[in-house]
């Protein structure tokens, strides 16, 4: 076990006992990158910076049940994903748009894939902006998939819809996007 890992579990120790310095002090190492995940789910820094901070609050009062299976950081960018799921849900409905409606139950073939050879002059941060650009299902699914590295079985379950959905969505994700970066280069 590395350094870091053991002072990241002896602040977690402290922070079942309920100190705040350890909990601030864990908070601070994590906000960033759990902010960014949020943010390429949720797509608003207002609602990124809210998801985050529900998340901590979750991951803080249920620190209890971490087993430590996985690392602490794992565990809460899980809390912080399923979080930005739900809250999109969440907009979604607010929206009156169904994420149902738009989704088929077509088999996608294996031979789609991000073409990386067409786009190595392409920053990252240009991929990002284009994605941002993209329908919600399709941004999240992207941003699960190519981004967090979840495979397609993680992400139908995340998104609850049907494996085929969910290859199916990923596919035209990924045609969407290198439509977009064409147009746009």
């Amino acid at each position: 076990m590395s350094h870091k890992n053991e002072h990241t579990d002896a602040l977690l120790q402290l922070c079942l006992e309920g100190k705040q310095s350890a909990q601030l002090e864990i908070y601070n190492r994590y906000y960033k990158a759990m902010y960014n995940t949020a943010l390429r789910i949720v797509k608003h820094t207002a609602e990124a910076e809210d998801v985050m901070q529900e998340s901590f609050l979750n991951a803080f009062m249920k620190l209890h049940t971490f087993k430590g299976e996985v690392t602490f950081g794992a565990w809460l960018k899980r809390i912080v994903i399923n979080n930005s799921i739900y809250h999109y849900r969440k907009q979604q409905k607010n929206q009156t748009s169904d994420l149902e409606e738009v989704l088929y139950k077509v088999e996608d073939n294996d031979g789609v894939a991000l073409d990386h050879n067409g786009y190595t002059e392409l920053k990252a941060q240009k991929v990002m902006e284009t994605m941002k650009s993209l329908k919600d299902n399709y941004r999240v699914s992207l941003t699960l998939h190519l981004i967090e590295g979840y495979d397609y079985e993680e992400i139908s379950t995340i998104m609850d819809i049907s494996y085929a959905n969910c290859r199916t969505t990923i596919s035209r994700a990924k045609e969407s996007l290198r439509k977009r970066l064409n147009v746009n280069v």
